[in-house]
């Protein structure tokens, strides 16, 4: 049994009826490559012959009785593989509209909170034959790089290794902890963390200080929350998720990145700030003021090193000038505006938020978050960000899987009461695939936005590719 760190509990404890806090990841797979044909039952023995490879996977939450502090995990007693496997065709032609609608569906529905929290879902009848893998993972077992990590741990750069390394030990399933032994380890792990609150509000309060003195040497202040524009998507959440994708060129945004010397998540950011300006424009609704992303980050570079599970994660604030038409100008303000948010950030203390998630009491926050989403009360007043960009570096030469070529990964993450478009790009081989998500209701035509973000990529490599008048 092992206590959930607050990172990890608050992305239960925030979850509502219209706010799921799940993520997916989708890999495309060319399973004419596996010896002896696919088969929906290879899947299933392909899986189970991995999951010591995938840890969070057997874990299940339990919840304290009365809320006193954060869940714990345990090793499922009742873990059946059949529970979280499922199978689904694909409407025809079978293309990536088609299958985007899909995964639309499966965004759009909660996970079983009385099992370990994950699916798979096995969609069939995509065009060329090849089949997808949905993985719905919950926030609270991992965060990108975590996911990341479990993906890399289940594929080969070896088309002809096929089987599964075997595990060290047998995994060993817990019995579910009594009501007495959860409320007597909560009321002791609640005491400690209430013994750290002093120290920590110290640290926090040091912390503003540095952020403050910093903030006024700043040529390019980033923008403080709460201070964006509202716009259609900037709104109450309602259940239904509406996900697209596009994929760009890995080349094209590098050959942006050297051309400015600026760094690939500086074009990727621009991209999305260009691509949103273009796409409210066209509405009429583009505002005065610039659009802010919120921008996940690892806490630190240990972090990422074989992490399988569990959220090491911040987010820093910056801009996407969506106030500028001229797309250099842009890229330049983001690239130097985001350069000086993350000196804000360790300023504060990149741990602070996790720290503080670890003392907040999950009773409380959760009511609150059902009564604030209940309510519609972020249709009410400004976001405090107006989207989230994430991007995550993926790999760079084929993979397989049990023998299946691995053609493509996509990603979709979270959207939040009033934060109502998450941006998510993975990298594999030479593309950069973007997933887009939001509720359908506020953002029907989603589908635009991601010819926006190919056009504004296009005019960006346009002015590199004019010479020296376009770089720094």
């Amino acid at each position: 049994m092992q206590r959930m760190t607050g990172l990890d509990a608050g992305f239960l404890h925030m979850e509502t009826r219209t706010l799921h806090m799940h993520t997916l990841k989708i890999a495309i797979v060319d399973p004419s490559t596996v010896p002896g044909g696919y088969t929906f039952a290879k899947v299933k023995d392909v899986l189970a012959a991995r999951l010591h490879l995938l840890p969070p996977f057997r874990r299940r939450a339990v919840k304290v009785p009365l809320n006193l502090h954060h869940p714990v995990w345990i090793e499922d007693p009742d873990f059946d593989l059949g529970r979280h496997l499922r199978r689904i065709g694909c409407p025809a032609p079978g293309g990536m509209e088609e299958l985007a609608e899909v995964i639309s569906d499966i965004a759009s529905r909660p996970l079983d909170r009385d099992r370990p929290l994950w699916e798979i879902w096995v969609v069939e009848n995509l065009e060329d034959d090849n089949i997808a893998f949905v993985a719905k993972i919950h926030h609270a077992l991992a965060d990108g790089v975590a996911a990341a990590a479990m993906l890399m741990n289940v594929l080969e750069t070896d088309p002809g290794a096929l089987d599964a390394p075997p595990p060290a030990a047998p995994w060993s399933p817990e019995p579910l902890p009594s009501r007495r032994r959860l409320l007597a380890d909560a009321a002791l792990d609640a005491l400690r963390s209430f013994l750290n609150v002093f120290g920590l509000l110290a640290r926090t309060v040091a912390g503003l200080r540095r952020m403050r003195r910093r903030r006024r040497e700043f040529d390019a202040a980033p923008p403080l929350p709460f201070a964006g524009p509202k716009t259609r998507f900037n709104a109450g959440l309602t259940p239904n998720r509406k996900y697209v994708t596009t994929s760009l060129s890995l080349a094209d945004v590098k050959a942006v990145k050297e051309g400015f010397d600026v760094s690939v998540n500086d074009v990727v950011l621009a991209v999305c700030g260009g691509g949103l300006r273009r796409y409210l424009e066209r509405h009429g609704e583009l505002p005065e003021r610039s659009l802010m992303a919120g921008v996940p980050v690892a806490l630190t570079a240990a972090a990422q090193e074989a992490r399988l599970e569990g959220n090491r994660v911040s987010n820093l604030f910056t801009t996407l000038r969506t106030d500028l038409a001229d797309p250099v100008e842009r890229l330049r303000s983001i690239h130097d505006v985001t350069a000086e948010a993350k000196e804000l950030h360790q300023a504060l203390g990149a741990e602070t938020l996790a720290e503080w998630s670890d003392v907040t009491p999950p009773g409380p926050f959760s009511l609150f978050m059902r009564l604030y989403s209940s309510t519609n009360l972020a249709s009410r007043h400004r976001p405090p960000i107006n989207c989230i960009v994430s991007n995550v570096p993926g790999p760079s030469e084929p993979l397989f899987v049990a023998g299946a070529r691995l053609l493509a990964i996509y990603s979709m993450g979270p959207i939040l009461e009033g934060i109502g478009l998450n941006v998510t790009v993975w990298s594999y081989l030479d593309a950069m695939n973007f997933g887009l998500v939001a509720c359908p209701e506020h953002v029907p035509d989603l589908w635009d936005l991601c010819g926006d973000l190919r056009d504004e990529l296009a005019e960006l490599l346009k002015v590199t590719n004019r010479g020296s008048d376009g770089g720094r």
